[in-house]
């Protein structure tokens, strides 16, 4: 009995130690918590002051919870201002850039990875030249040209500069180009096409990728501000950024309970997206080498 108890304290110290949190690690936990909160800081700020009064928004000191919690915010939101239009404008453009980047870029993207063709490399490489070039420098021009073609002030003017993003043709290409060319030799062997390969065994397989550039492209034109601004000319299409910051700031002032009250229902769709597709949009930029 003597000797079995005190063969089973190494084994508990060993436990112990295995139990032990090092030191390093200890820090690099607690500096990841305060980046995390330093990062969900203004989320909560904004959330919890769109149930607040706006002489309560700007009282000083203020505090982070409200002491008279209202929806009076959302209620004008919802009923005073055209929000169901402006909340329709904004999942259009949306919702039609996401579909066209899927389609075209996963498109250009299997070119690029998978076809031979002459002048491929020089194309790709006019590819990443154009991820390096500021949009702001490109912005005067393509104003230019949209409103050329009499597209000011109208759906397909808000949506066709962004059907398809060089970051969607350059993530769809570096995915692609991983997939194994048997498997697309394998279909042209059996007599299937490039239209029929890339429907039937490309696109498949591209669903992290596509989850990633879906999330990337909603977020760019759900929260697209300048373009809207300048293209959208009548109150009929503005999207919901436009009108949250036209509609907000008044002859008396900032509406700040209006204005977070916004906020908060712009980021919301976003925030449900993210989660719904989280696991692919990890995996994605896991699997494209995007770090």
């Amino acid at each position: 009995m003597i000797t079995t108890t005190a063969s089973t304290v190494p084994v508990h110290r060993d436990i112990s130690a295995r139990r032990r949190i090092p030191t390093s690690r200890m820090l690099l936990y607690g500096a990841l918590t305060l980046g995390l909160l330093a990062t969900l800081a203004p989320f909560a700020w904004m959330f919890l002051g769109s149930v607040k009064p706006t002489g309560e928004i700007v009282a000083h000191p203020s505090s982070w919870l409200p002491d008279a919690p209202t929806l009076v915010n959302f209620d004008q939101l919802l009923s005073k201002q055209n929000f169901g239009l402006y909340f329709f404008n904004s999942a259009l453009v949306a919702l039609a850039c996401v579909l066209g980047n899927l389609l075209f870029c996963s498109m250009a993207g299997y070119a690029f990875a998978k076809i031979e063709f002459a002048g491929k490399r020089l194309l790709f490489s006019l590819v990443l030249t154009m991820l390096i070039i500021p949009g702001v420098t490109t912005f005067v021009p393509l104003f230019v040209l949209v409103s050329n073609m009499g597209l000011s002030n109208s759906y397909l003017g808000l949506i066709l500069p962004f059907l398809v993003t060089p970051l969607g043709v350059f993530l769809m290409r570096q995915f692609i180009r991983d997939i194994p060319d048997s498997l697309v030799e394998a279909a042209r062997l059996d007599g299937a096409g490039e239209v029929r390969t890339f429907l039937r065994v490309i696109l498949p397989l591209c669903r992290p990728s596509l989850a990633t550039l879906a999330i990337l492209t909603f977020l760019a034109q759900w929260n697209n501000f300048l373009w809207p601004l300048v293209i959208a000319q009548t109150e009929e299409h503005y999207t919901l950024p436009v009108a949250l910051a036209l509609f907000s700031v008044g002859a008396n002032g900032t509406n700040y309970g209006l204005l977070l009250a916004g906020a908060a229902t712009v980021v919301t769709p976003i925030v449900l997206l993210f989660l719904a597709l989280q696991k692919h949009f990890v995996q994605g930029i896991a699997s494209t080498g995007i770090k």
